[in-house]
């Protein structure tokens, strides 16, 4: 999966075998951006907190995500 695919700003591709492996690559990559002070990267962040404000939607959201990284084909 992509950053951008993930809730971020760019194409970097994330490779993993489980969705957590997933999400913690995804969050190791976005410190590195925010540590950079990445201008895209930091109004993804912002949009990500604000969907982080209702524990609901963020749930919708992470499942979301995790029944798309499970429908990708393996490779």
């Amino acid at each position: 999966m992509t950053c951008k695919q993930l809730g971020g700003a760019c194409q970097m591709e994330f490779r993993a075998d489980t969705f957590e492996e997933m999400a913690e690559l995804s969050k190791q990559h976005g410190m590195e951006m925010f540590q950079k002070k990445d201008e895209a990267h930091m109004k993804a962040m912002e949009e990500m907190q604000g969907l982080m404000q209702s524990p609901k939607e963020m749930q919708e959201w992470f499942e979301s995500k995790r029944k798309e990284f499970e429908d990708l084909p393996e490779n």
